[in-house]
């Protein structure tokens, strides 16, 4: 066994995440620069340091997963799916799955209350808990915020001064939880999945998994939007119709 087989193991026994699952060339090449930069010359030293160390450990899990999101990103396919979301009979129950800090489950808040189908609260899960702790605070500096536009800025947000807070209105419509997209259950009879620019970290094996999860939690009609990066080529699409670029309806 080389050393990283042998450091996935110790680290899926320390957090119960599975790095087997993550495409192998681009989460080694990541996490060896990371330990490198730290000081530690192989990974039995690392992780006996990520045992020890909850701060090394966070800073791992960050680098592990993306966390790079804004609002309404890729606008023309956010305009897509309004329509798709606008057409439906009654207000979607969503899920918006690794969510990182909280932009796009704050986007579709933003986007059902516009199109005055706000129902029960949007799931936004994530693997990170500090990147939900982020989210939840719904605190973003105005980077974060440099695709809104002016009236939606000062409708959605308050200003500080240094930093802008989603208001009360939209920061209740979202219930923020911790999820393993590898190992948790998934909830069920959702009418909208949001996972974007994810799937693409994973094997095709894994891949495909995810996908037939996604499809079993979707009610009939359901739609799964992914991101633009995701391709899906020669897999299976699992009672999944392509309706839209990057958009998927649950077939009956």
């Amino acid at each position: 066994m080389d050393e990283f087989s042998w450091f996935m193991g110790a680290f899926r026994q320390l957090t119960g995440i599975d790095l087997a699952r993550y495409k192998r060339p681009q989460m080694e090449r990541r996490l060896t620069n990371l330990r490198d930069r730290r000081g530690f010359s192989t990974f039995a030293a690392y992780i006996q340091a990520l045992e020890a160390d909850g701060t090394l450990l966070n800073e791992l899990l960050d680098k592990m997963t993306i966390n790079v999101s804004e609002f309404f990103r890729n606008p023309e396919r956010w305009e897509t799916l309004r329509e798709l979301v606008g057409a439906m009979s009654t207000a979607p129950r969503a899920w918006s799955a690794a969510c990182a800090t909280g932009e796009e489950p704050y986007s579709l808040v933003m986007m059902l209350l516009e199109l005055g189908c706000m129902g029960q609260p949007i799931l936004a899960t994530d693997i990170d808990e500090r990147v939900l702790e982020r989210a939840a605070a719904g605190r973003y500096d105005p980077l974060q915020v440099r695709g809104l536009a002016p009236p939606d800025l000062e409708r959605y947000f308050s200003f500080d001064g240094r930093e802008y807070q989603i208001r009360p209105q939209i920061r209740e419509n979202v219930r923020f939880q911790k999820h393993n997209l590898l190992e948790d259950d998934y909830p069920t009879a959702l009418d909208l999945i949001v996972c974007r620019n994810v799937l693409i970290y994973f094997t095709d094996p894994t891949k495909q998994e995810i996908l037939e999860r996604f499809s079993n939690a979707l009610r009939p009609g359901g739609l799964l939007f992914v991101g633009s990066t995701e391709q899906f080529f020669g897999m299976k699409l699992p009672n999944l119709a392509p309706v839209a670029p990057f958009m998927y309806r649950r077939l009956g």
